[in-house]
């Protein structure tokens, strides 16, 4: 059943082979759930929830990906993730924020790590700037996986400098005695709790008394109070 009222666009269209194509997928999948759950009244804060969940996930597996993997940290590859990244942040400015709720700041890892990879002269950036301005959600340990995995195959440019890197590992050694600096992977177990207030308040009244019940009730005798 088409609902065109209810369905969201993304500002560009991109093929199903080209690399956007990807990105476009999850946009779609996005569109499908949001219109299915406004077609069965799903309160709004459930919604939101629901979300702001997925984007805590999509965020977990895009910015751990970068820790693991050398070929997702490219400058290439952070170009391919800002892209889509605004695909998604266009995707939250049309749901409204009734719908998609906090899911934009679900993001803040991936987005300050994109961020990040796609700057040049990176050489240049004191280590103040990368923790004040540039990525001031991750951990030195996280950073310092960024910093030494980084490579550019297209434009060749450079990572942080050496000074930066001492710095890191300083602060690294200082946080040694931490069982929690042991890992600089984001937790992938992670819920997003509401409360029972949270769901009543946002439940919608509905009058039914003007609708038609359907023929076939009306024809069985155990629904004949449905015409009173």
């Amino acid at each position: 059943r088409h609902q065109g009222h209810l369905s969201l666009r993304s500002g560009r269209s991109f093929s199903k082979d080209s690399p956007m194509g990807h990105w476009q997928s999850i946009i779609e999948s996005l569109n499908t759930i949001l219109c299915t759950m406004k077609e069965n009244f799903v309160p709004p804060v459930l919604v939101q929830k629901i979300f702001s969940q997925t984007f805590s996930y999509i965020n977990v597996q895009l910015f751990n990906s970068l820790l693991l993997r050398r070929d997702c940290c490219t400058f290439s590859n952070g170009e391919y993730v800002k892209a889509g990244l605004a695909e998604l942040e266009l995707w939250c400015c049309q749901a409204k924020e009734e719908y998609a709720g906090t899911s934009w700041d679900e993001l803040k890892h991936i987005r300050q790590a994109v961020g990040f990879l796609v700057i040049h002269q990176k050489y240049r950036i004191s280590y103040d700037e990368i923790i004040n301005d540039l990525c001031p959600i991750m951990s030195v340990q996280q950073l310092y996986r960024v910093c030494t995995l980084y490579w550019d195959a297209n434009y060749n440019t450079r990572s942080v400098s050496p000074d930066v890197l001492s710095s890191m590992k300083v602060l690294m050694a200082e946080d040694s005695n931490n069982a929690q600096s042991d890992s600089f992977l984001l937790d992938d177990t992670s819920s997003i709790p509401f409360s029972v207030d949270d769901l009543s308040t946002s439940l919608q009244e509905r009058d039914f008394s003007e609708m038609k019940p359907a023929d076939e009730l009306l024809e069985n005798p155990a629904f004949q109070f449905l015409n009173e």
